[in-house]
């Protein structure tokens, strides 16, 4: 990628994941887990525009008074998002998270965000089929995870992974890659994350990722997970295990399935197994910090939610939970902790 401005050497700076301009003035990027501002700026509003129909033209799309907002993927993998200064009154803003080296499992436990003993339990999990969902706030690892977890499923198996912006890199031999298309600029052709899904069941999957469920698609993949397509993986937005389950059920409400909270709860009950939460912690670092089973509902209706491993913060990593020998899925798939 060339002539860019300012941004030219934040993007060859393969240690740099993330760049933010907000403005012509502002020119932010992410190293090592933190946020710094650079010492450039782009000469004047028109400049910053310049640069970023520069980024998206060769995409195929365009950014202007009829469409000022564009998220897209650039040929390397890495996702640009463009809010003109029309609708952001900051300025035109370009947010460029980067397609770098992706961190393996063995990455994970050097850097601490998991456990020995939590890898080799999640390990065992994905080979052993359970529906995993990751959980985690923004920028808190949770694609990273899902790619680790990814890399549990045995190499003999067909995986399609359905994502909005391709970003996992999977390193079976057998994988199939669809991704989500907005409509063009006369409104039409959009394809949707749900419309991946529902396709991908007849693409004869052994294994179905979807990269982060937001919306009506949260839907039809609980039907998959209830219809056969066990081991299947996923992500979603929240700030604990527990909400994450909240999240499900609020996005099948807004959905617009006709059917009650209640059954909603019975559906995912009967969907997940396993719920791993990730979070950014106050020094930027990424950590593992709960994995809990879902065992079903509990007598109230209610999710019957069991830590397995929680973070401790005076230690700096996961520990067993007192209730990790009693996972009653877990036991039921030869998977007890011992």
């Amino acid at each position: 990628m060339l002539g860019y401005g300012p941004i030219q050497s934040l993007l060859e700076d393969p240690a740099v994941t993330e760049i933010m301009v907000v403005g012509p003035a502002q020119v932010w990027y992410q190293r090592d887990g933190a946020i710094r501002q650079a010492d450039v700026q782009f000469r004047d509003e028109r400049h910053v525009r310049d640069v970023a129909e520069r980024v998206v033209a060769p995409l195929g799309r365009r950014v202007d008074e009829f469409s000022p907002m564009v998220d897209a993927r650039l040929p390397d993998g890495s996702r640009v998002n463009v809010v003109l200064g029309t609708v952001c009154l900051s300025g035109t803003c370009i947010t460029i998270r980067k397609f770098g080296y992706r961190l393996t499992v063995e990455d994970l436990l050097r850097l601490g965000a998991l456990t020995a003993e939590s890898a080799t339990f999640l390990e065992a999990c994905v080979r052993g089929r359970l529906n995993v969902l990751v959980s985690g706030g923004t920028d808190s690892g949770k694609t990273t995870l899902l790619n680790c977890l990814s890399s549990f499923i045995p190499a003999t198996e067909r995986i399609v992974v359905i994502e909005d912006s391709a970003e996992l890199r999977l390193q079976h031999s057998h994988v199939v890659r669809l991704e989500s298309r907005p409509p063009n600029v006369e409104g039409v052709g959009e394809i949707t994350i749900r419309d991946l899904l529902r396709n991908s069941l007849r693409m004869r999957p052994d294994r179905i990722v979807v990269g982060e469920v937001r919306g009506r698609e949260v839907f039809d993949l609980l039907q998959a997970m209830n219809s056969g397509h066990d081991g299947s993986l996923s992500t979603v937005h929240a700030n604990s295990a527990p909400d994450a389950l909240k999240r499900l059920v609020l996005l099948m409400l807004l959905a617009g399935v006709d059917i009650s909270a209640e059954v909603i709860r019975e559906q995912i009950a009967a969907a997940l197994d396993l719920i791993v939460h990730v979070a950014k912690l106050p020094d930027s670092s990424r950590r593992v910090v709960q994995v809990a089973e879902l065992a079903g509902l509990d007598g109230a209706g209610g999710f019957d939610l069991r830590e397995l491993f929680v973070y401790d913060p005076v230690a700096g990593c996961l520990r067993r939970s007192d209730v990790a020998s009693g996972g009653v899925l877990l036991k039921a798939r030869g998977l007890e902790l011992s």
